[in-house]
């Protein structure tokens, strides 16, 4: 695998937000012109289904007009990002088993399931997928404002993508929480509009509850947004008391990266007055909870999509547990914003 598709998340965690990954560029998917985005989303029905697309039965919601299947294939796993606490053979177990073209029969697998969305990382790999392989998978990459906004460098990012075909793009998380840490919210909602400038749907991503509070305060006007969320009911879990803001930037006593929400009940009775979409990430808790469980406490709290790191092994019964996931959150706290 090539080491320009390698990016160790520390890295990105340690230094500086700009760090866009050169050469990669995102593969034009497929999606599906249903409806424009802009203005409120629909109200929706708290106990209704997301209607069923596609032949595998793996329901879809829109973004834009991007249609994008509820269970997204995270491209932790793609790039080799993985969180893994203390275990050291992690990562280079990872780089033995998930070659080039294990990549690729991952996204085939993926999409033989219904799944059509790569999210965040992992555009090379899928821009050569669709053009050598036929494929039609698309993908919502990233963009990496810094606290001096260089608005060229920002268009540049976001016209790469889009000349790609990329189906949104979004405010990198780590941007984000660093950005809102300085109280730099303009600089968010600046990137915002940039983006928004090319019609294309904007999100903005954090780990921190702070970032999408402050961003409805001050009326961003993103998309969506992109906000880890998982419980806390696993060993490993940085104890109540150790639990602070940015722990994942500034680390510190009883953090291990494998804690990425650390308020979830919080965050999912704002999130419920939310009328834009959320994808939810780390809802595993980087492979800490059992999907049954996660993917069931995402849905029903309210996410409209769950991006999932997953190897290949995994694709088909993981989409098989979303499925019943997305089927039995009646009771969700929110209605489906997507």
């Amino acid at each position: 695998m090539p080491e320009e598709d390698r990016v160790d998340r520390r890295v990105f965690l340690a230094g500086s937000v700009a760090g866009t990954i050169s050469g990669m560029v995102v593969a034009a998917g497929g999606a599906g012109a249903l409806r424009e985005s802009g203005g409120e989303a629909p109200k929706g029905d708290p106990a209704a289904s997301p209607a069923v697309e596609s032949k595998s039965g793996m329901p879809y919601g829109m973004i834009g007009k991007a249609k994008i299947s509820r269970l997204m294939l995270g491209g932790n796993l793609v790039t080799g990002c993985m969180h893994s606490r203390d275990l050291a053979y992690v990562g280079p177990l990872f780089r033995a088993y998930v070659t080039e073209e294990k990549i690729f029969e991952t996204f085939r697998l993926a999409e033989e399931q219904g799944i059509n969305t790569v999210f965040e990382s992992g555009l090379a790999f899928v821009q050569r997928y669709n053009r050598e392989r036929g494929g039609r998978m698309q993908i919502i990459p990233s963009i990496h404002p810094e606290l001096n906004l260089d608005q060229r460098k920002l268009r540049r990012e976001v016209q790469g993508y889009l000349e790609a075909g990329a189906a949104a793009v979004y405010v990198w998380g780590v941007a984000g929480d660093t950005l809102m840490k300085v109280g730099q919210i303009d600089v968010i909602a600046r990137s915002v509009e940039i983006a928004k400038s090319f019609g294309v749907p904007v999100g903005v991503g954090a780990h921190s509850f702070s970032v999408p509070v402050a961003c409805e305060k001050a009326k961003v006007p993103c998309d969506f947004y992109v906000k880890t969320f998982h419980s806390d009911d696993y060993p490993s879990a940085t104890p109540k008391e150790l639990r602070k803001d940015y722990m994942w930037i500034d680390g510190g006593k009883g953090f291990y990266d494998n804690m990425w929400c650390i308020n979830a009940e919080e965050t999912a009775e704002f999130m419920r007055n939310v009328i834009k979409p959320w994808i939810a990430f780390k809802v595993l808790a980087a492979g800490a909870i059992q999907p049954r469980q996660g993917f069931s406490y995402a849905f029903r709290s309210g996410a409209d999509f769950i991006a999932v790191g997953m190897f290949d092994f995994q694709i088909r019964q993981n989409c098989e547990i979303a499925q019943r996931a997305i089927r039995g959150a009646k009771d969700r706290l929110r209605p489906w914003r997507a």
